[in-house]
């Protein structure tokens, strides 16, 4: 697997700082070309001038022409990484909605609506998609984040079971809390649920890297979240009430 990664020309967009940046590093330390892209363009420079990458800042949504313009060759490996942790209940604001639903999921549809004919035609590519726990379970006191999450842990199956005879490779990675800024604005929820278990950056890209050798689809940085997502598959009902003794847990803390 290492050795198939050298010199291909990989993209990993929020990768600026936290999972993004991590995965960046580990790419590019088996020899891989990395472009490097964020909204904050200082960010971008920065990562991509510690791993001897390229920076191209801007939307995600739109970062699969000028990276592969700035590689010169195409794109071997698409790392769907950014993301927004919106917050809020079913009241949140449709400008809160609408924001999450454009990065969280469009963003990876749009990637693969670009990546896919080309990848298609050579027989080879891997999308690599970072999902979230939430993305199998929930997470309380955030709704756009969980929808989006189930929304883009559906993408990133569908296009596995479309494609994988075609020689696309797709993996969803599925952490629980991991210590970036993302997790430092979850407030309290995060506190409760995510903080305890809370690993680091480097520890998602490790999960990564062994799933992409085993050939797995679903990777977990967290391996109890197999159990979570078991549960709730089998008992919907008795996770739910779990879930909802964890919630008003929350709402007597606040």
């Amino acid at each position: 697997m290492v050795d198939a990664l050298h010199d291909a020309g990989v993209v990993v967009t929020g990768a600026g700082g936290g999972i993004g940046a991590a995965l960046a590093r580990r790419f590019a330390s088996v020899g891989a070309r990395v472009v490097v892209n964020d909204l904050d363009a200082a960010k971008a420079e920065a990562v991509a001038a510690e791993i001897g990458g390229i920076a191209v800042s801007g939307d995600a949504s739109g970062i699969v022409g000028p990276a592969r313009d700035a590689l010169g060759a195409d794109i071997d490996v698409y790392c769907a990484n950014a993301g927004v942790g919106s917050g809020g209940s079913e009241a949140a604001g449709e400008d809160v909605w609408a924001l999450a639903w454009d990065v969280n999921v469009m963003a990876h549809v749009r990637a693969a609506q670009e990546l896919l004919p080309g990848w298609l035609e050579r027989g080879r590519g891997r999308f690599v998609s970072t999902v979230s726990a939430a993305g199998l379970l929930t997470m309380i006191g955030a709704a756009p984040y969980s929808v989006t999450k189930h929304g883009a842990y559906a993408f990133a199956e569908w296009l596995s079971l479309t494609y994988r005879h075609r020689g696309v490779k797709v993996h969803a990675i599925c952490p629980q809390g991991v210590r970036t800024d993302m997790l430092a604005a979850t407030g309290t929820a995060g506190d409760l649920v995510l903080k305890p278990t809370a690993i680091e950056p480097d520890d998602v890209a490790d999960a990564l890297f062994k799933g992409m050798e085993d050939d797995r689809f679903l990777i977990l940085p967290h391996p109890e979240v197999a159990g979570f997502y078991q549960a709730r598959a089998g008992d919907p009902d008795r996770w739910l009430g779990t879930m909802n003794h964890i919630q008003q847990k929350w709402e007597s803390a606040r």
